[in-house]
């Protein structure tokens, strides 16, 4: 298994210096921030995967108005990107489970339990499946984008050194993607916590006694002062 892959270098190998680099900071940013804009990511994924499965449901069937349903399909899509984000994560649980269990037990029976399982896992450990796949998106782009940049400038075949560093390079990948998922959990905490300790700092500012404030005492007056406060007589 090749994380880095030759055919898609080779398919991308035109690319300008400029786009490479403009994809870089793409994946670079959703490797680095991927949990804390994960609704910018959510609603920018699914809008973009609907108006392309619009485009291309517009164009099989033959339809005039290609754009306007790709555009329509895609704002739909978009309003309910982070309702749909939270199925698909059911889904996608539930599927993985029953391949798991089906994979491993060819012979289990009630498969629907299983898939219920896998679905409530899903939802239970969004957080933690967000910051994976969004940081390892970002570590394939940022890895593409970056090859394709090295061979530009220095005038290597990319293809030729991925197929030589498969391994050196599936190890790194794995490596990056552990280090973004702990990047994005200790650089972002739940809100609730959040609160929480907000909360827990107040009360402790409103418990703390208020500040001693030291008070002027009257300097005792000198006898030249009193000698000439007395009245002649």
């Amino acid at each position: 298994m090749q994380l880095i892959a030759p055919d898609i270098l080779a398919e991308a190998r035109g690319m300008t210096g400029a786009m490479a680099g403009t994809i870089t900071v793409l994946g670079f940013a959703l490797w680095l921030f991927g949990w804390r804009w994960h609704r910018f990511w959510v609603v920018a994924g699914i809008t973009l995967a609907a108006g392309l499965i619009g485009l291309n449901a517009g164009r099989t069937t033959g339809g005039t108005q290609v754009m306007a349903i790709g555009i329509l399909v895609a704002v739909s899509a978009g309003l309910l990107a982070l309702e749909l984000a939270k199925v698909l994560a059911f889904v996608a649980g539930g599927c993985g489970a029953w391949l798991a269990v089906q994979w491993v037990l060819p012979q289990a029976q009630e498969l629907w339990a299983v898939f219920f399982c896998g679905g409530l896992f899903g939802l239970l450990l969004y957080r933690l499946w967000t910051m994976l796949l969004t940081s390892l998106m970002g570590v394939l782009l940022a890895g593409h984008a970056g090859t394709l940049l090295i061979e530009q400038f220095w005038g290597i075949n990319a293809g030729d050194w991925v197929t030589q560093n498969v391994a050196a390079l599936n190890g790194v990948v794995v490596g990056f993607v552990v280090l973004g998922v702990l990047i994005q959990a200790v650089s972002t905490r739940d809100p609730e916590q959040a609160t929480e300790l907000d909360k827990e700092d107040e009360e402790s500012t409103e418990d703390e006694p208020p500040p001693h404030v030291p008070t002027k005492t009257a300097k005792p007056a000198s006898g030249w002062k009193l000698l000439n406060s007395r009245k002649p007589t």
